[in-house]
């Protein structure tokens, strides 16, 4: 006697959906940065040469650190503490981290920042930054 065949089951069309929100999700997040998917923000995206930048952390020659509260702010306010002097579009984070670009708006020996808000395996942005003289 034959044994019968088990029944087709029916894939639930919720899961299906489920999954495809899931994939969507996880491109934004790698499109845009895992902030934008959970509602966080970067308040210096538009940041332009001639704007200041306030609430990034002190950091020593070659070191590196996170800016989650990097913001614009008004030239004037007593938070300003860089000029923005220069940005360039479209850096990988390689491309930030060994980048000579801010090179060319600084004279000879004059201190210089860089920040940059790059997705994992994206591009982004690079601002070349001054401090604020008082």
């Amino acid at each position: 006697m034959p044994v019968p065949a088990e029944p087709v089951k029916k894939k639930s069309p919720i899961k299906k959906i489920v999954s495809v929100l899931a994939v969507i999700v996880i491109a934004v997040a790698v499109k845009f940065g895992a902030g934008a998917v959970l509602g966080g923000e970067d308040k210096a995206a538009e940041a332009k040469v001639g704007d200041c930048l306030a609430s990034l952390p002190e950091v020593a020659e070659g070191e590196e650190k996170e800016a989650p509260n990097a913001k614009v702010v008004e030239c004037t306010s007593t938070e300003a503490a860089y000029n923005v002097v220069g940005r360039v579009e479209n850096q990988t984070q390689e491309q930030a981290a060994n980048t000579t670009e801010c090179d060319q708006y600084a004279a000879e020996g004059e201190e210089y920042s860089i920040y940059y808000a790059i997705p994992t395996g994206g591009t982004g942005y690079v601002l070349c930054l001054k401090p604020k003289k008082a």
